[in-house]
């Protein structure tokens, strides 16, 4: 199961990241790959493809841990979401998950895959190690962001649904995969994503 690097990256450069790929792109992406290869749930390599399109889409394509609407701090990525709310672009949000707590502590989204809401930091601790509650930020950590990634879309720890459930033997389901993370948004968007992905990792050496 080792994956042919070289026609990996050629492929991917010129599919999902249209004729470039930077330097911290490709660190991201070889930091996902060293994960899967260690990884003890590591089989179908579908499951490799869907987390690499959910990472591509979830992080703007930077393939790097990132803070929710990518600020550089808190304060001005709560300040992004709170214009969005007041304009109704976020019509799918209930309540503001990002507005700071009695503790001044935001729990918007953080790290591959947009970790939020303080109940899924606490969740995501015991996965980690690290008390998330205290120090979320620390989601944002290569390690850490890795773990939940991983784990999180294994478990089923976003929405009850997981990567078996769209992956197994010779069933297979690219747009509802989507469901692991977050209901249908940009599904067939992202299901193209990962169809490349996996041609790419689907040559070996």
């Amino acid at each position: 199961m080792v994956i042919n690097r070289r026609f990996f990256f050629d492929h991917i450069r010129n599919g999902p990241f249209r004729g470039r790929l930077l330097k911290p792109q490709v660190e991201g992406i070889e930091a996902i790959l060293e994960h899967w290869q260690a990884w003890e749930k590591r089989g179908d390599d579908r499951w490799l493809a869907y987390i690499l399109a959910t990472v591509f889409h979830e992080t703007a394509e930077t393939m790097q841990p990132v803070r929710e609407t990518l600020a550089p701090d808190d304060a001005k990525a709560i300040a992004i979401l709170e214009r969005a709310f007041a304009e109704g672009r976020l019509s799918w949000v209930k309540t503001p998950y990002w507005r700071p707590d009695e503790t001044g502590q935001s729990w918007l989204g953080r790290g591959f895959v947009q970790l939020t809401h303080k109940r899924n930091y606490a969740a995501m601790a015991q996965v980690t190690g690290i008390d998330l509650v205290a120090e979320p930020d620390r989601a944002m950590e290569t390690g850490p962001a890795l773990a939940i990634l991983f784990e999180g879309m294994a478990r089923g720890s976003f929405t009850g649904r997981k990567l078996a459930d769209y992956f197994d033997g010779d069933s297979e389901d690219w747009i509802e995969a989507r469901r692991i993370v977050n209901g249908t948004d940009r599904a067939a968007l992202i299901a193209g994503y990962g169809r490349s992905f996996y041609a790419a990792i689907s040559r070996r050496p």
